[in-house]
């Protein structure tokens, strides 16, 4: 009997990010703090736990592959690619930490009508991404240092890197 392997998805990230922020959090709190179903939260726990990113039996993030992960393996599981300039919500290097410490030749957004931005659409890695900027800053600031290391160039991903860290220190 085969079974089909769990695969990571995009949107396991973002509940990965918040875990990290909210151990021990409930299922419902989960979702609506990710803009998830709680069916959906658990499903990405499980397949967290499956990746070794999740300690299901601590309720928490496993902070000895977290940055790991997020450094290496998601810039590579889930790229990033611009597309055409649109209306949005700044992403990557055009986001809240590291919009004042870089300057890019063009800017880049997650498409929202929401948004009052103007860059390179890039396909958040959930679809309530967006959302985040009012409903839970603390996950927008840590999708956005996603992002960057998602389409950024070397020095753009090295600097990405060093205050996801810092950010992730305030938690871990």
């Amino acid at each position: 009997m085969s079974q089909k392997p769990l695969a990571l998805r995009p949107h396991d990230v973002c509940v990965l990010l918040q875990l990290v922020q909210r151990p021990g959090v409930t299922f419902r709190g989960l979702a609506a703090s990710v803009g998830l179903s709680v069916g959906e939260a658990h499903n990405a726990t499980k397949r967290l736990e499956v990746a070794r990113l999740y300690i299901s039996h601590l309720r928490e993030a496993n902070h000895q592959a977290l940055l790991d992960f997020l450094v290496s393996g998601v810039p590579y599981v889930f790229p990033g690619e611009l597309g055409p300039e649109t209306q949005g919500v700044p992403t990557a290097f055009s986001g809240p930490v590291l919009a004042d410490r870089m300057s890019a030749s063009h800017g880049v957004v997650w498409p929202s009508a929401e948004g009052h931005s103007r860059g390179m659409a890039l396909v958040p890695l959930c679809s309530s991404a967006p959302s985040m900027v009012v409903k839970n800053p603390p996950l927008y600031r840590l999708l956005t240092l996603v992002d960057a290391l998602r389409v950024g160039r070397a020095r753009e991903r090295k600097l990405a890197k060093t205050l996801l860290e810092d950010e992730l220190g305030r938690w871990l």
